[in-house]
């Protein structure tokens, strides 16, 4: 008997596909294939412009030249990113505009650990991507299911690495630190392991939900709707990865 699972990642719940079927049945439907078309083609693009920017600092080796790109990027991929939850038959377009413009962030911001870390942005892509690989081998294989019990432990985890970050911004405002878990001591390593986890966990979320929108035969812009939330948790997943090995080049 299936069960009716509630993705972490606020761009794949379960409401988005109950909205979308209803208008199943009225055109192409969403296929597995073409969603991981799109993601394809939504991280060429990703990499596209965080080549860019990264050749840029490079080539200038002048940290002011990329600030306005990491600016443009964080806050105009949000942006993006807001549009397209609450739009997201505008996906087709604005998925790709996200995508485009978290790449200048993910460039600039790469760059400067790549300054302090070097060789850190290539092992961190490995690892993501090393991680996703194996998040999706082992959801094929059906070692680890989206279960009830699963979801919600996820979600859970999520929700409060969440506020973890949050309550951590608010007290930044007030030049209040949050000790030890953005440190590289244990504690701090033992967290940025954790928030890894998690992240690699959403991706099982992710992949569940994208076969659910396939069989539910929901209409043919969810491709590019699943593969923009699929790129949310990639892109996660990076960062938290390079704050990893930050922390552990620090105790080096």
């Amino acid at each position: 008997m299936a069960v009716v699972m509630k993705s972490s990642n606020p761009t794949l719940s379960q409401k988005v596909f109950d909205v979308a079927a209803q208008h199943a049945g009225y055109g192409p439907s969403m296929t597995i294939s073409g969603t991981v078309n799109k993601a394809g083609l939504l991280m060429l693009m990703v990499l596209a412009t965080a080549a860019w920017s990264w050749n840029l600092f490079y080539t200038t080796h002048d940290m002011a030249a990329i600030g306005g790109l990491t600016m443009v990027g964080a806050f105009g991929g949000f942006i993006a990113a807001m549009v397209t939850v609450f739009k997201k038959e505008w996906s087709p377009v604005t998925a790709p505009i996200y995508a485009l413009l978290e790449g200048l962030f993910l460039g600039a911001f790469s760059a400067t650990m790549e300054l302090r870390f070097p060789g850190i942005a290539i092992e961190a892509v490995a690892l993501t991507f090393g991680t996703c690989l194996c998040m999706l081998a082992a959801y094929r294989a059906g070692l680890i299911r989206a279960t009830q019990r699963f979801t919600l432990g996820v979600v859970a985890a999520t929700g409060g690495i969440a506020l973890v970050y949050f309550a951590s911004i608010i007290l930044g405002m007030f030049n209040v630190q949050v000790p030890g878990i953005f440190g590289s001591g244990p504690i701090g390593i033992i967290f940025s392991l954790v928030v890894c986890g998690v992240a690699a966990l959403n991706l099982i979320l992710d992949f569940s939900f994208i076969e659910e929108g396939a069989q539910r035969g929901a209409p043919k812009y969810m491709e590019w709707y699943s593969a923009f939330g699929l790129m949310v948790t990639l892109i996660w997943l990076y960062l938290e990865m390079v704050r990893l090995l930050a922390k552990l080049r620090s105790r080096d």
